[in-house]
């Protein structure tokens, strides 16, 4: 018997909704996740600047990680 994904919404929590998703995501194979074009060339160009020197990031103790420990849960 087959269910259809409009049943499995319907019996589902959003948390297990998510879990699916999850599970369904890393069944795919690596180099085998669709990459819209505009987002990998921006990935491209941002990743050529970072190796031309021209973009720098926060230090992580002064910056990331300081952010990141003032989050609320």
């Amino acid at each position: 018997m087959k269910i259809s994904v409009q049943e499995i919404i319907g019996q589902t929590t959003p948390d297990e909704r998510l879990d699916i998703i999850e599970q369904l995501w890393d069944s795919l194979p690596d180099g085998q996740i669709p990459v819209h074009p505009a987002v990998r060339a921006e990935v491209e160009k941002r990743l050529d600047a970072y190796r031309a020197g021209g973009v720098s990031g926060p230090i992580w103790d002064d910056g990331v990680k300081a952010k990141l420990l003032r989050r609320d849960p």
